[in-house]
């Protein structure tokens, strides 16, 4: 296996199962319903709020691997626009689970040399430590979305 079917792989896992922690995106989000997404606990960030704060930074990376240009600040990052609805809280697990598949796909495109190069520019590190590093910010915030969704769910 490839360095990039290798990275690819781990990224899926992470968001649709197979993971060494077995937990995921996909699976933790599935009976998540818009008002527990949208639930305030305690002055923490709602779980729609951490999908939305995941997706965003696969979305802008999304658009380098299509070719694109990195236009993502991470003021903008929790940014997620209201959820009043079952259908606008499914839109959103939807954009994130599709553009991670997506994001995969094209990190499977990648010749592995390109992992040692610079990320759009040398102040980012490398594509291995910008793509790997969204994997570790993906898990991360998996373990806030679990806790918050037992904080939520059992009130």
């Amino acid at each position: 296996m490839t360095l990039a079917q290798q990275t690819a792989k781990h990224f899926r896992d992470v968001h649709f199962g197979g993971n060494w922690t077995c937990v995921n995106l996909k699976t933790t989000l599935e009976d998540v319903t818009w008002q527990q997404a949208t639930q305030k606990t305690d002055g923490i960030n709602t779980i729609a709020a951490l999908v939305y704060h995941v997706n965003y930074y696969v979305s802008a990376v999304l658009k380098v691997l299509q070719g694109g240009a990195l236009e993502a600040h991470d003021k903008f990052s929790f940014d997620v626009p209201e959820i009043t609805s079952e259908e606008q809280w499914q839109q959103l697990v939807t954009k994130a689970l599709t553009e991670a598949e997506q994001f995969a796909n094209e990190i499977e495109k990648l010749d592995d040399s390109v992992f040692f190069q610079d990320f759009t520019d040398a102040k980012y590190g490398s594509y291995f430590r910008n793509l790997h590093g969204i994997i570790e910010h993906t898990h991360y915030h998996l373990g806030q979305i679990t806790i918050l969704k037992k904080l939520v769910v059992n009130k």
